[in-house]
C-alpha cells in the first residue's frame, strides 16, 4: 500500500517566492556590479584610457589636416563613435567573462541552484552590463564634453541608444558565454566576431563614404544603428534616420534576449 505524500513533502520545490523572487535577483545584481567594481581600475580607467589613445591617434595624429565629416569637426564626430565602440565591448565582456568563468571554474551551480527563475537570470546579468555601460559611458562622455566643448544634442536619443547597445551587447554576451566551453573558445567570439563588427559600423567614418556595396551591407550591422543613433543623440546629425535605427535595435535586442531566456531556462550547455 502507499503511503500518502505528507504536505510539507508535497510543498518542496514549490517557488515560495511570489511572482518575482526580489531577494534573489538583487542578490545576483549585486553580485554581477561587485564583479567589476572590485577591479574598477581595470573596468573603468582601462576604457578611459584606451578612448583616449584613439583619440590621439585619430584625431590628432590623422585628423589634423582633414575636413569636416558630415559637417562636423573630425573630433567632434569621432567622440560618439569612440563612446560607444567601449560600450559594447565592456557589456559584452561583463556577461560573457561572468559565465564563462563560473563554467570553467565549475561553480556555475552556485547561480543554477538558488530559486532564480530564467527571466530573473537573464535580468541579474543584463543588470550588470548595464550599470557597468552606463559609468563608461558617463566617465568617456563626460570627457569628451571636456575635450570637443560640445553639449548633446539630444540627451534621450543618447541615453536611449547607450540602453540598447548595454542590452544587446549583455545579451550576446550571456548567449557567447553559454555556448563557449574555455577562455580561448570566448576569445575567439570577441575577436572575430564582436571586434570586426564594431570597427565596421562608422565608429571612424561615415558609410556615405563607402563605395558600393559596403554602403549598403554597412546597414545590414546592427551595431552600425547603435552608433549612429548614439552619434546622432550627441551631435544632431547622423547617416541613418534615428527612428529606423531605434525600431531595428529594439527588434534585434528583443530577438537576443529571447533566445538568451530560453537558453537559460532549458539549461542548454549549462548544466552537466
Amino acid at each position: 500500500m502507499t503511503r500518502p505524500i505528507s504536505p510539507e513533502i508535497s510543498r518542496m520545490g514549490v517557488r515560495r517566492f511570489g511572482r518575482v523572487n526580489w531577494l534573489g535577483l538583487w542578490t545576483l545584481t549585486r553580485r554581477e556590479v561587485m564583479r567589476f567594481m572590485a577591479v574598477w581600475q581595470q573596468t573603468l580607467f582601462a576604457p578611459l584610457m584606451t578612448a583616449a589613445l584613439f583619440v590621439l591617434v585619430f584625431a590628432l595624429a590623422l585628423g589634423q589636416g582633414r575636413g569636416e565629416v558630415m559637417g562636423l569637426p573630425y573630433l567632434q564626430f569621432l567622440g560618439p563613435g569612440i563612446l560607444m565602440m567601449t560600450v559594447i565591448q565592456n557589456a559584452f565582456a561583463n556577461t560573457s567573462s561572468s559565465i564563462t568563468s563560473a563554467k570553467v571554474q565549475g561553480n556555475i551551480v552556485d547561480t543554477l541552484m538558488p530559486p532564480l527563475s530564467a527571466a530573473e537570470l537573464l535580468t541579474g546579468y543584463l543588470a550588470g552590463s548595464v550599470v557597468r555601460a552606463g559609468l563608461v559611458a558617463v566617465v568617456i562622455g563626460s570627457g569628451m564634453v571636456l575635450v570637443t566643448g560640445a553639449g548633446i544634442a539630444h540627451p534621450a536619443w543618447a541615453v536611449t541608444f547607450v540602453l540598447l547597445a548595454a542590452l544587446l551587447l549583455g545579451g550576446l554576451g550571456i548567449l557567447a558565454g553559454i555556448l563557449a566551453q574555455k577562455f580561448d573558445q570566448m576569445a575567439a567570439i570577441s575577436n572575430f566576431i564582436i571586434t570586426p563588427l564594431s570597427f565596421l559600423s562608422g565608429t571612424f567614418y561615415s558609410v556615405q563614404a563607402l563605395p558600393a556595396p559596403f554602403d549598403t551591407l554597412s546597414h545590414w550591422n546592427p551595431i552600425f544603428y547603435l552608433i549612429d543613433g548614439a552619434r546622432y543623440g550627441v551631435t544632431g546629425v547622423s547617416d541613418a534616420p534615428p527612428l529606423r535605427g531605434l525600431v531595428i535595435c529594439t527588434g534585434v535586442v528583443l530577438l537576443v534576449l529571447y533566445v538568451a531566456w530560453r537558453w537559460l531556462k532549458s539549461g542548454y550547455r549549462m548544466k552537466p
